[in-house]
Order: C-alpha cells, then structure tokens, then sequence
C-alpha cells in the first residue's frame, strides 16, 4: 500500500490536536473552540449567505483571503478563488489513492471554463509526477484522437463520459487500451459502469469535492466507503441546523476548509451522507464517509407556501421534549395535505399545532411518534405527492 503521507495513518488523538491547532490558528485563537466538537456551537455558512455576502463585498464576500491568483464563477453566482501553490485544492491524495503518479498522461476531461474542476485535477495530476492533456469535455472525436496519440493511460472527468469517449473509439478502430485507471467525480458512478469499465481492463474510483471548500473525500477501494481528505473537517449535521447527527444517521455534510488562503467555516455543502463507522481495509485512519446520499435542500411548496428544513428546526427548537420532526405532503385529489410527525414523549397537540401554523404559517395534522421512530435518512421534509 502507498500512502501519499503520514497523515493518512496517524491516531485519531494526533489529527484532532493538529487539526485543531490549524483551525485555531484560522480563526486567531477564536475562545469557542476549545476543543474540535466546539464548531457544533458555530454558524453554519450555506449557499445563499455566501452568495449574499459576495453581492454586498465582492469578489469573496469579506472572508479573508492570501496568494490568491485565480478566480472561477460557479452558478448563482458564486464566486471561488483558487491559488497556485503545488495542489491548492488538495485532490492529489485522490490521484495517488487511485495509483495514477509520474509516467501516467492524465486527459483531463473537467472543464478549464468558469468553474474550477479542470484547473483543480490539473494541478493534483501535476503534484503527483503525471502528465496532464487538457482536453476539457466535448468533441469526443478529437478526444479518442488525442487519447491514442499521446499515449493517455488516465481519465479524469464524469463517471460516464468515459464511456462516450470509448464508444467512439470502438467506432472508429481505435484502440485505447493503455487506458487503465479512470478517476472521476461531480456525478454519480453506478455500478453498471464501474463493471463496464473493469470489463475493459480499467479501475475506476470516485471522489467528492466542492468548488468551494476543494477536496472532501474519495475512494480507495472500488464501492468502499469515501475517506475523509485530511485537509478538512467535516460534520454531518441534520438538514436546516447545525446540529450533528449520530454516526450512520443520514444527515447534511458540513465541512470546514483548513486553508489559510481562503478559510471556510462550517460551509454546508447542500448534500446528504453519512460517517461510516470503522476503519478503511486499506489503512487509511480517518472519518469515513458513505457517498452521496441526496440534497439537503428539500424546501417543497405546500398550498403555495415554501416549507424550508430550517423552519423544520425552529419548530422543533420551540419545544425541547421533541427530539426530531418529519413533514410529509401528500395531495388528496383536492388539494395538499401535511402532516407533522413529531419524535417526543410530550402530547400536548395543541401547542404542537399552534408552533406549526406560527413558524410554517400552515396547518397540519399532528402526529406524535415514540422517540426512535423516524427515520434516520437525512430527509426533514418527504414530498409524497404523485406527479402526472
């Protein structure tokens, strides 16, 4: 096994004190942390704050940032930097995970346009010895055209535009063989696909990140849970709060940034997993996660109005005996239908009903449920309404 270093393997006991020492040393010594399960009690950054900081302070919303020389739109507008120091956005420990390194021709099929997927794999591909082809994706044709006259051994890019790419090779008699490691992310890798490119010779791993915060997690083991990027912090914590869930429970993920160069704290990244307790068969000592698990956005309009998983929060937060809430909308022919589930050993209704059209100013049926009895899937809000 290759680890990229002796981070990967360090104790539990050695990456919190350093990670702590760093996120201190982010926030100036900030006297709420004392300890890394302190951040429960800090702000949770979202999208929208952001975006609204930027349109107030821009380009960067007022967040403090150094050695920034590039910067990348994302839609919303976002607006991320990115700097030039040897893998800024740190997805090298991905690439080295996935056995690409120096003799490898990485094609490089992420975008270099807007966003900064392309310049992120370009830079982790450079810090591990390889060579980089800039295709950025399109024109699939001239893409197998490429591939076999520069040798190409790795895809980088979406789970499945490596298949596109090997069609038409097929298609035109080319033969692409040397290809034989894929490292892909920003969409979802089914199993069928991952089979159809082993089939050929070819190991495909998958990682997660944000344009945002950089790398979060990948894979070391084909299917094997995702292991947490050592350049970050990251919490699951029910969708709307910032409060953190049980190890397996579905919930948000959160992730704090140990960069210097543009530092985020607890920024929600909208998506939907769970820590996978346990360590990795491979070694690897860090917080485990198991993929991507939906958005935590779930905000449905009911009888015209939005219902927002933050709302879902405050309701609970009004009422101390309710451990969590489900909100499930139905439509009964005539019109929509809510009913509010409630985890507690309380029964007053009443007030239960009188929170619910207060913060949601809706009415709903109140159903209370035995603490335990809702699920543990992230979701707060479940639209159960048929569509056609």
């Amino acid at each position: 096994m290759s680890y990229f270093d002796d981070l990967e393997t360090r104790s539990a006991d050695a990456r919190e004190a350093d990670q702590l020492a760093r996120l201190r040393a982010i926030m100036q010594g900030a006297e709420k942390v004392q300890t890394l399960a302190d951040l429960r009690h800090l702000p949770v950054l979202r999208k929208s704050e952001l975006s609204a900081w930027q349109a107030e302070n821009p380009p960067f919303g007022g967040i403090p940032t150094q050695n920034i020389t590039r910067m990348f739109q994302s839609p919303g507008p976002i607006y991320e930097p990115g700097g030039s120091t040897p893998d800024w956005w740190r997805f090298s420990r991905f690439l080295n995970a996935a056995g690409i390194g120096a003799g490898d021709v990485v094609q490089n099929t992420f975008s270099y346009h807007f966003t900064p997927a392309g310049a992120m794999f370009e830079s982790a591909a450079l810090a591990v010895g390889a060579k980089v082809f800039a295709a950025g994706p399109g024109q699939t044709e001239a893409q197998v055209q490429a591939a076999s006259a520069l040798g190409v051994t790795t895809y980088a890019g979406t789970p499945d535009y490596l298949q596109a790419i090997l069609a038409k090779a097929d298609e035109m008699g080319v033969d692409l063989s040397r290809i034989t490691k894929a490292a892909v992310s920003g969409g979802p890798l089914f199993p069928t696909v991952r089979e159809a490119y082993a089939a050929r010779g070819i190991t495909c791993l998958q990682c997660y990140g944000t344009a945002d915060v950089g790398h979060i997690s990948y894979e070391t083991v084909a299917g094997a849970p995702m292991i947490v990027d050592e350049g970050v912090i990251v919490e699951i914590v029910t969708p709307g709060t910032g409060d953190p869930v049980a190890d397996g429970d579905v919930g948000e993920v959160v992730v704090t940034a140990l960069n210097l160069d543009y530092p985020l704290i607890r920024f929600a990244t909208g998506d939907l997993s769970a820590v996978v307790p346990g360590l990795s068969d491979c070694g690897r000592t860090n917080m485990r996660l198991a993929g991507w698990k939906g958005r935590a956005d779930q905000a449905t309009k009911v009888k015209g109005m939005f219902v927002r998983p933050e709302q879902v929060a405050n309701l609970v937060a009004r009422h101390p005996e309710v451990q969590r809430a489900r909100i499930e909308v139905r439509h009964d022919g005539s019109g929509d239908t809510m009913v509010v589930k409630l985890e507690t050993d309380g029964a007053d209704a009443d007030a239960y009903a009188a929170s619910v059209s207060d913060v949601l100013k809706l009415r709903g049926t109140i159903e209370i449920v035995a603490p335990g009895a809702l699920p543990r899937d992230g979701v707060v809000i479940a639209d159960l309404r048929e569509v056609g």
